[in-house]
């Protein structure tokens, strides 16, 4: 092959390849634009303030296609279908409790992602932020708003994976000290000390005394409910298995939490459990249930389903705590609920 060949050769390789990345980035761009659009027959979503401490609301995450996508907002309890107010910050996981805030961001770095826990204050001032060591999956505040938590998966392994990895951490948001993973507090398993290197918690939810709250142990193929105590740097399993992502209801008796029951597989149904008899009540939700519930009060829980149609979005979901009833569409195009 003659240089002059060489030379060609080049040159069209050049242009092929510049060619492939312009429609790359064209495609991207196209998608990004097209989920700015909002849609026909979409919510109303206006911008607007959202305070934390306006009672008779739902706070959650937007996510109906439109400029407002992923972002935090509020609607009437009343009227949970009624016009969004959204707020100009967006998170991948959001909660709140008495003015309190935590929001988990997720976003893409040089090289790899950067994601972050914000806590925020009643009208969503960020008040502090923490580097996160993997992906945003859980996010609770206590009742006082006093501690946050979150769990993240690290190393970026997917959640129905055999085996997974998470870390979550406690932050007290009047001293700004950090617990930054509960596989250091000492464990009681069956009664006894527990420690293996497979030990993992997720889905913190907090008492009203801003000390005790309840997680899941995750270790050696089963996973516990397990209490512990922030001031003790302990916690305790309470001889329960197969619960995941607990949520104390408001009145401190209940815990809602996804069970199991399928093995193998991802499918997970929604139940609560009754601290004072440990008895479980599944409830009216026969649809696999992959989310930490929130209870919107001592009678319903709340949660998010994958949008029929659209695996990437969800709606929000709700269902009687006594396992009475049937399940009913609360918010569609939303996720992370959080009454105010």
């Amino acid at each position: 092959m003659t240089p002059k060949h060489r030379l060609l050769v080049l040159v069209v390789a050049v242009l092929l390849l510049a060619g492939v990345g312009t429609g790359f980035v064209l495609h991207a761009a196209y998608r990004a634009a097209d989920k700015d659009k909002p849609r026909a027959g979409g919510p109303a979503v206006g911008a607007g303030p959202v305070t934390l401490t306006r009672t008779g609301q739902l706070a959650f995450v937007n996510s109906a296609p439109g400029p407002h996508r992923t972002e935090v907002a509020a609607v009437p309890a009343a009227d949970p279908g009624g016009a969004r107010t959204a707020a100009d910050l967006k998170c991948a996981r959001f909660y709140t409790a008495s003015g309190t805030g935590v929001c988990l961001q997720t976003g893409l770095g040089v090289v790899s992602q950067t994601n972050r826990a914000v806590v925020l204050d009643k009208d969503l001032r960020v008040l502090r932020t923490f580097p996160l060591a993997g992906t945003p999956s859980r996010a609770r505040v206590s009742p006082s708003g006093h501690l946050a938590a979150w769990t993240v998966f690290v190393g970026g392994e997917s959640y129905g994976a055999a085996f997974f990895s998470t870390r979550t951490s406690i932050v007290d948001t009047r001293t700004w000290k950090i617990l930054p993973n509960l596989e250091d507090f000492a464990i009681t398993l069956d009664g006894r000390p527990y420690h293996a290197v497979d030990d993992n918690f997720w889905g913190v939810t907090f008492a009203d005394d801003d000390d005790t709250f309840y997680a899941t142990l995750g270790t050696a193929g089963r996973t516990y409910l397990v209490r512990g105590s922030v001031a003790h740097r302990s916690v305790t399993s309470l001889g329960v298995q197969n619960v995941e992502c607990p949520s104390l209801s408001p009145d401190g008796t209940r815990i809602a939490f996804k069970k199991r029951v399928l093995h193998g597989a991802s499918l997970w149904h929604e139940y609560v459990l009754d601290l004072r008899t440990l008895r479980q009540t599944p409830l009216a939700e026969h649809r696999s249930v992959d989310d930490q519930a929130a209870w919107i009060d001592n009678r319903t829980v709340a949660y998010a389903l994958p949008k029929e149609g659209d695996t990437k979005s969800t709606d929000l979901w709700s269902v009687p705590a006594d396992g009475s009833g049937a399940a009913h569409l609360l918010i569609p195009d939303a996720s992370s609920p959080a009454p105010l």
